[in-house]
Order: C-alpha cells, then sequence, then structure tokens
C-alpha cells in the first residue's frame, strides 16, 4: 500500500514571496543559524495531513473542491514577524497574516471536518494559527541570536495577495529540501 506526504494550502502571490525572501536576508545577518523555507516553497499551510494512503487522494481532492467552491476569494495581508513557542525563545520563525486570518481559519476548520470525516487527519492539540513560516532554528543559542533581529520588525509590511484558490500538495523529502508537487485545486467562488 503506497502513501503520500500531503498538505493543503493557499499560495502567497510573488509580492510577498519577493518581500518575505528579503526579509529572510535581513535576519540571516545577525548570525543565527537558521534552515530558511525557499522561495518556491513558501506557502500558508491550512493542513497537514501526513502520508494518506494513495487510494485516499482522489477523495481528499474532492473534498477539498467541496469546501473551496463554498468559500469567497479573499484578500490576504502577510505583516508582522513573530516565532513559536515564544518570540524570545524562537524554534520556528514566522510572518503574521493580519488581513484574511479569519477567512483562513474558516478554512482551515470547514477542511479539518472534511479530514476527520475522511479518516486521513487527526486534530492537533494546538489550535491553527495562520502564518508564513520564514525558517527553522538550529538550536536555542541561535534561537537567542535571532530574537532580537525579530523584535526589530514587529511592523513588517509583506504584502498583499488575493486568495482564489486552494490548493492540495505532496511533499517529497530530498537532500536539498522539501519538493512539493500540486496534486489538486479548488476554487474559492468570485
Amino acid at each position: 500500500m503506497s502513501r503520500t506526504r500531503t498538505f493543503i494550502a493557499v499560495e502567497i502571490g510573488d509580492e510577498i514571496l519577493d518581500n518575505a525572501v528579503d526579509l529572510q536576508t535581513a535576519l540571516a545577518k545577525c548570525g543565527a543559524e537558521v534552515k530558511w523555507v525557499e522561495q518556491e516553497s513558501m506557502h500558508i499551510t491550512l493542513l497537514f495531513l501526513g502520508e494518506v494512503d494513495d487510494r485516499e487522494l482522489h477523495s481528499v481532492c474532492r473534498a477539498v473542491q467541496d469546501v473551496a467552491a463554498r468559500e469567497a476569494a479573499f484578500a490576504l495581508r502577510v505583516a508582522g514577524v513573530g516565532a513559536f513557542p515564544t518570540p524570545r525563545r524562537p524554534k520556528v520563525a514566522w510572518a503574521g497574516i493580519t488581513d484574511g486570518a479569519d477567512d483562513l481559519k474558516r478554512l482551515h476548520d470547514k477542511l479539518e471536518t472534511k479530514m476527520l470525516d475522511l479518516g486521513c487527519y487527526r486534530t492537533e492539540e494546538r489550535g491553527y494559527t495562520p502564518h508564513l513560516t520564514l525558517g527553522r532554528v538550529k538550536s536555542e543559542a541561535d534561537g537567542l541570536t535571532l530574537a532580537p533581529e525579530l523584535a526589530k520588525r514587529l511592523t513588517w509590511s509583506g504584502g498583499r495577495t488575493v486568495v482564489d484558490e486552494v490548493l492540495v500538495f505532496s511533499s517529497e523529502l530530498e537532500r536539498g529540501g522539501p519538493v512539493y508537487t500540486v496534486l489538486g485545486r479548488g476554487k474559492l467562488m468570485g
């Protein structure tokens, strides 16, 4: 039985991508070791499904199409920075979502219900926080080096885009990093 590492996400547009890469470059100057997300891999994850039985992928894509068809396209703004678990001890550096955060949460909740019904998803313990992952910090010491740089950029603005589709991706882990392939698309209304 073959399985595919799968997630559901939205893309963020070229303006935001370019600004996020500029932000990564500025943050990297502090010298902290961070595995920065490659520009072509940047997206906003709605649900990470993990390993999905290949026989279920069609049902996953169909469910995403069904949910998307009932939701309107919306404006998305990326602004501000933060980190998980906390900005003072960052392990994951991220850019925040202002406009469109409620829309992303609604999409997440509706998709989560569908994926739970399909049996290919387990609810995460922590609540969903829409964000754009910038990088993963290598060590606690690197996090302490990066933290003041994040604090200097709380008002950073990444730009705006319109979200008009939800994508289902496969993720293959390669030496150079993950390779994402679009498996399905769900168009949002208007």
